[in-house]
Formats: C-alpha cells, sequence, structure tokens
C-alpha cells in the first residue's frame, strides 16, 4: 500500500457521495430518472405470483382479475359507491330487457314461474367505443390487414408485441359479445364456467358438437366460431345482441358484469393463433386486447408488469352519486370528471410482506394490506376493542379501511362419510356437538388477528339473506346473552356427544376415543400451530383428530373422490346473490357425483326444493322467508362448520384518493387519484441519504493507511541508502 492508493480511496469515497447526492439510495423505480417520473400520475402497487391466464374466457383468479379487468369491458359493472352493490350499464346503453316466454313463444310475466320456458336478454351498447391500440387491428393502405396472415419466416425479428411496428382499432360491435360467449361453450378452451352456461344457453351442448366436427384439432390453428350457430346467442343488430336461456335464471345480469362476458374482437384471436406466436409468449394469455381504460404495455411477470391509459378509450366519467357520508369523506370530488383519473399503473413483483412492508412506509408503494408480521406495527385496539391506527401510521398520515368480506372459510363434513355424514340423527348430534366445541372466535382472535366474524350461516354480510341481531344467530350453536351472540358451552356439546352415542368421546364399536380425519394442504410452521389448535379443540370432546396434510393437488383428488373426512375451504361471492352460496349445498351441485362445488356432498330434499324455488324469486319478503328457511335447515343438519367471514384490512397513503371498499367490483383503477407531488415530497423526507457512515468508513480507511504509508516511506528511504 502507498499514497497513490489513500488517494484512490478518496476519490472513491467522494464519486459515492457524489453520485448518491442525485436521489435517495433506496428509489426501486431508479429507470424513471432522479426522481422525475415520481410526481407524474402513477399509481405504484405490486403482484406476488405471475398471473397465468389473461384470456377473459379462462381466467378465473383475483390475481388475474386485478388485470383484465381493467383491459376487457363486460356490458355492466357495479356501481363503485352506491350500497348494496348495484348493477350499472358499462358499454351497455342501458340494462339489459328481459322477456319471458312460456309454450309455443307466448310472452308470459315474470312472475309466472311454472309457465316461464325461456328467458330472452337483449342487451344493446354504445356506439363510438374504440378498441385499444393493437397490430391485429393493423392495415394497409388498400385496406387489408397487415399481420393476421403471418408466415413464421415473417416473425424472425418479433420476440415481444411491440415489435410490431403498426397498430390499428376499430369499433366495437355486438357481434363481439357474441364471439366471446361462444368461445365460452367453445369445447376445447375450458371456460371454467361453461359447466354453468350450458345449463342455461340454449344451444349451448348443439354449438359444441358443431365446433367439434367442424375442428377435430384442439391444437389446429385458429378456430374460427363466427359462422357456427349459438341458438340462444345472436346478433340484433352492429350494437345490439340477445341471450336466450332455459327457463328463468335472474343471477344471469351478474355473470355480464364479469370478464367472461367481455367482448372479444376475432382478429384478436386469429392474430395470436398464427404458427410462432405462441413460442414467443405472444397471446391473449400474454397481451389482453380490450376496450377498457388501461392497455398492458409492460408484461415481465419476473419483474414488473405496467399498465398504461388506453388513447382509445370512450366517454366514461367519474360517478356523481354515492351514500350519504360518501360527500363528506371526499369521494365526490371528482365526480364527473373523465375516466380514467391516473395515466399510468405499476406492478412491481413482491414475493414476500416484509420487503413490501419496508417500501410502503418508505412512500414507494401506495396501499398496503396488513400481514401478520407488520399487524401489531400497524393497529392497536381502544379501550372499546375498536380498531385503531398506531401513532407511527397516524404520523404518516396513513389511513385504514376496514370492510367484512363478502367470503366464508369453513370447515366441512363429507356427508357421504359413515361415521361424521348422513341424515341419521346420530351423526347430526356429532357434527352439532363439534360445531359447539371448534371456537371459532378464538380462531380469529389467535390466526386473524381478530380479522373476521364468526359465521351463523353461508350468507356473509352484505349480501340478501344475511340476518343480523338475534333473529340472525345459529340457535344449534349460539344463545343471545348481553345484546351479542355466545357461544353455548362446552358441556352442551357433551351432552349432545352422549346422546349421539359417544359418551366422553369413546367409538363404541372401539371401546376407545372417537378417531376422524382431517384434510389439508396446508403445510409449514404456521399451518402447525393452527393445526395443533384444531386437535386441541376436538380434545375437549375425548375425539382424536388425525392431520392428513397433502399438496393441493392430491388433497382435490380426495375431494374429487369423496375420500375425504373432514376438511376445510372456502368461498369468494362471484356475485352479490344468496343462491351463489346456497348453491354450495344444493344437492344437484355434489362434488363426487355431479362434479360441482357442493364439497361436503350435502343432500336434503326439502333445501333443495326450497333452493329451486328461492334462486328464482326477487330480493324480497318471500324470498327472504324462504331464505329463513332454508338457513335453519343448514343450521340443524350442520354439514358445515360455519367459520367466519374475513375482514379486509387495507392501509393507504394520504396522497391516494378515492378509496373505498367496493368486495364486487374488480375494475376499480380507472377511479383512483393520487397527488404526485405530496407522494414526492413525503419519499424525499422519509428517505434522506445518510451519508456519514461511508464518511466515516473513508475516514476509517485513510487513518488505517497511515501507518503502512509510513512504514513503506522508511523502506523506501532505507533502500536509497
Amino acid at each position: 500500500m502507498n499514497s497513490r492508493s489513500a488517494i484512490l480511496i478518496i476519490i472513491f469515497v467522494a464519486f459515492l457521495l457524489n453520485a448518491c447526492s442525485d436521489g435517495a439510495w433506496n428509489n426501486p423505480y431508479p429507470s424513471e430518472g432522479k426522481g422525475e417520473g415520481d410526481t407524474k400520475n402513477v399509481i405504484y402497487s405490486s403482484f406476488s405470483e405471475r398471473p397465468k391466464r389473461l384470456d377473459p374466457v379462462s381466467s378465473y383468479s383475483s390475481n388475474e382479475y386485478q388485470f383484465i379487468a381493467q383491459i376487457y369491458e363486460p356490458p355492466l359493472q357495479y356501481h363503485y359507491l352506491l350500497r348494496p352493490y348495484t348493477l350499472v350499464p358499462l358499454t351497455a346503453s342501458r340494462l339489459p330487457e328481459v322477456r319471458y316466454f312460456g309454450e309455443n313463444e307466448v310472452l308470459v310475466d315474470e312472475d309466472a314461474l311454472d309457465s316461464i320456458k325461456y328467458s330472452e336478454y337483449t342487451i344493446k351498447i354504445d356506439q363510438r367505443i374504440m378498441f385499444q391500440p393493437h397490430p391485429a387491428f393493423a392495415k394497409n393502405v388498400k385496406g387489408e390487414s397487415v399481420y393476421l396472415n403471418l408466415t413464421v419466416d415473417e416473425l424472425d425479428d418479433i420476440h415481444t408485441l411491440s415489435d410490431f411496428e403498426a397498430t390499428g382499432t376499430r369499433e366495437l360491435t355486438a357481434e363481439d359479445y357474441v364471439y366471446q360467449i361462444k368461445r365460452i361453450a367453445s369445447p376445447y378452451l375450458h371456460s371454467p364456467i361453461a359447466g354453468v352456461m350450458r345449463e342455461y344457453i340454449v344451444g349451448f351442448d348443439e354449438f359444441r358438437k358443431q365446433a367439434s366436427e367442424k375442428y377435430p384439432n384442439p391444437n389446429g390453428g385458429w378456430h374460427d366460431l363466427r359462422d357456427i350457430k349459438l341458438a340462444g346467442v345472436s346478433v340484433v343488430d352492429r350494437y345490439t345482441y340477445r341471450i336466450r336461456i332455459k327457463g328463468k335464471y335472474p343471477q344471469l345480469v351478474y355473470w355480464m358484469a364479469m370478464p367472461f362476458f367481455a367482448p372479444m374482437p376475432w382478429e384478436a384471436e386469429k392474430f395470436y393463433a398464427q404458427e410462432g406466436m405462441e413460442e414467443r409468449n405472444i397471446s391473449l394469455n400474454w397481451y389482453p386486447v380490450g376496450t377498457g381504460p388501461y392497455m398492458l404495455t409492460e408484461n415481465n411477470p419476473n419483474l414488473r408488469m405496467v399498465m398504461e391509459k388506453n388513447p382509445n378509450f370512450h366517454d366514461e366519467r367519474y360517478p356523481s352519486e354515492g351514500e350519504p357520508e360518501d360527500k363528506a369523506n371526499g369521494l365526490l370530488k371528482d365526480a364527473g370528471r373523465k375516466l380514467p383519473l391516473v395515466d399510468k399503473a405499476v406492478y412491481s413483483l413482491e414475493k414476500e410482506t416484509i420487503p413490501y412492508w419496508s417500501k410502503f412506509l418508505q412512500g414507494y408503494y401506495d396501499a398496503s394490506g396488513v400481514s401478520s408480521d407488520s399487524f401489531d406495527q400497524a393497529i392497536q385496539f381502544g379501550s372499546g376493542g375498536d380498531v385503531q391506527l398506531t401513532d407511527l401510521m397516524k404520523e404518516k398520515g396513513i389511513q385504514l379501511e376496514t370492510a367484512v368480506t363478502t367470503s366464508i372459510l369453513y370447515m366441512g363434513f363429507n356427508m357421504i362419510d359413515p361415521v361424521v355424514g348422513g341424515d341419521s340423527e346420530q351423526s347430526r348430534l356429532l357434527r352439532r356437538a363439534i360445531s359447539i366445541a371448534v371456537d371459532y372466535e378464538e380462531y380469529i382472535s389467535i390466526f386473524a388477528n381478530g380479522r373476521g366474524v364468526a359465521a351463523q350461516s353461508p350468507i356473509p354480510p352484505g349480501i340478501f339473506g344475511n340476518i343480523e341481531g338475534e333473529a340472525g344467530i345459529n340457535p344449534f350453536v349460539y344463545d343471545w346473552k348481553f345484546n351479542e351472540p355466545k357461544r353455548k358451552d362446552i358441556a352442551v356439546a357433551k351432552q349432545l356427544m352422549k346422546e349421539a352415542g359417544y359418551a366422553n368421546g369413546i367409538d363404541p364399536k372401539t371401546k376407545k376415543p372417537l378417531v376422524l380425519n382431517f384434510d389439508t394442504p396446508s403445510a409449514g410452521p404456521d399451518a402447525k400451530a393452527q393445526l395443533n389448535w384444531m386437535r386441541k379443540q376436538y380434545q375437549k370432546l375425548g375425539i382424536q383428530l388425525v392431520i392428513r396434510a397433502t399438496d393441493y393437488n392430491r388433497f382435490q383428488e380426495k375431494m374429487r373422490n369423496g375420500t375425504s373426512q373432514i376438511f376445510q375451504w372456502g368461498w369468494n361471492a362471484d356475485y352479490p346473490d344468496p343462491e351463489n352460496f346456497f348453491f354450495l349445498l344444493y344437492g344437484s351441485n355434489a362434488k363426487v357425483e355431479h362434479h360441482g362445488e357442493n364439497a361436503a356432498n350435502y343432500s336434503n330434499p326439502e333445501f333443495d326444493r326450497l333452493f329451486e324455488k328461492m334462486k328464482n324469486i326477487k330480493n324480497g319478503p318471500e324470498r327472504l322467508a324462504t331464505i329463513k328457511e332454508m338457513t335453519y335447515i343448514v343450521q340443524k343438519d350442520a354439514p358445515w362448520l360455519w367459520g367466519f367471514h374475513p375482514k379486509a384490512f387495507s392501509l393507504f397513503h394520504d396522497w391516494y384518493q378515492n378509496v373505498k371498499p367496493n368486495l364486487m367490483a374488480n375494475n376499480l383503477l380507472k377511479y383512483k387519484r393520487v397527488d404526485g407531488a405530496a407522494r414526492q415530497a413525503k419519499r424525499e423526507a422519509w428517505n434522506k441519504p445518510n451519508y456519514w457512515p461511508l464518511i466515516f468508513l473513508g475516514l476509517f480507511l485513510l487513518v488505517s493507511l497511515i501507518p503502512a504509508v509510513i512504514a513503506f516511506r522508511k523502506r523506501e528511504r532505507s533502500t536509497l541508502k
């Protein structure tokens, strides 16, 4: 080491200080350049796993809807602010017109349920709605398509969608909606709602047969569905189409607010079906094509995904009405403004919650959930048990929104199992005893940080048929005490066990403790704690619970085959209707016999009869009375331990505006607004570079070099002598 090394260290430290002085060292968006991009009209969020399907015919996952719901537009949507959840037109000019037909095509009244043979929905869409710019619509000066008849050689220099130089657009038509419904019916695209739709849409099975005959090879390129007739779906004129279904199914309008019923231009499907496209990841699952407010401009699932404002987006405005408190909460400040309010949304890959949480606190993400790891740092409970933000959150101006989700997490009994299943009084009493013993209030407190509400029935709060107060409790599990539901004493459960023939938990056949099996795909340290807790709940009754943990695929196989005994599962609402939850217990929807979503394989003829009646009645006194009857039946039979409805906690910075929980809508990005200047100011204040460690490091290196320099100079002088 010599003096030249010391000089180099000084230069290096000075260079570092100079380089870091241009902005925060921890800025995760360096490509935006010296913080300039941070003040733009951009939302910053994240995703934790790659969205595998961005084609609306097959996507059925919340992490995929995070993107496609901003890109595709079904005819209807949920009003952003009004509650209860209200359907309003999106691309449709008005709500669908519905007519009912009896025999010989005679019009009948909607309440004449026994006479209705068909229901016919007429949907009229707005004019002058344009698709986003896309190569599939590109045409030359002669009006011929540029990219719909490519050869493999012409794709040599094509690696991403942006490599196509030309783009185009065209107007949305009724045919685009009809084409998408045909895609739902396609025998090769495997839409997850095909099973539901084939029960109702007229000519569904005939269409599938014709498509199979015309295109016997499922991998034989583009399957042009335009000329194959689907009897129940037809184009009336350029902006109008009809859907005809068997009988009456009022819930069809809810499906019309989901991406499954969004339009698909045939040009896009043909474009992506060309040879060589799939190998380059150029497909509908990678690059969606819609009329919505945003388009996916960057898809790098190992790093980030970016959506930018669709320059062709039609004239949609922020709502001008809401609930009484919305105006006071500032949710109507943007009333009447053209949507979307934000130009760009950047989603970064974050597989772990701790790094995400740190970046949220630093201001690099605009909103965040509350994980178990960060709960105590963010949330505290007041003396009355009310939820409050901690002082740290308040100091940063962070705000909190909570909402009970339209979901249920439940423990189910396999009703075809000889021990816990069946409709015998013995098995019914056993299930009810377990229902009392498994203390879900305790579970919510320990494992969910209090974020949940114990369920009394399948129907969550916010859905018609959920009854609050004493009238809504499960009388077989709870008593009403001190103006709230109180779980029955464990002594009641032990008495039920005795009446069922299992006194003290002893199986009369083996003279040993009753052994029950619990199948779960859960694994890992967190799951172990929950499973140990579950064992203790059953031990209260003397029951030995055997945990059979498997991977999720094996777990699903057990459920399909009916070889499970007790299991835990959940359901998120597809639409805000009690039918969407009661059908989980409908006999004709049993998983083993009918491959449906009734995982418990529950079947009660009276419940099924009432379900058939209830699903077609309008919300009102008659429907509510029917729901009460159905609820009492399943509470008495206890095919589920009713579990709980999770409560969502959402945090957001004060620069992130127009935040209101909407548990039905997925196309929420267009309503959000950010104050980019305020965000940038707080980022700079919260992330000031700390130069002192580098300065001390430089000084330490210099001081440590002094003895070496002195020794070197002494040796140098002695050599000269």
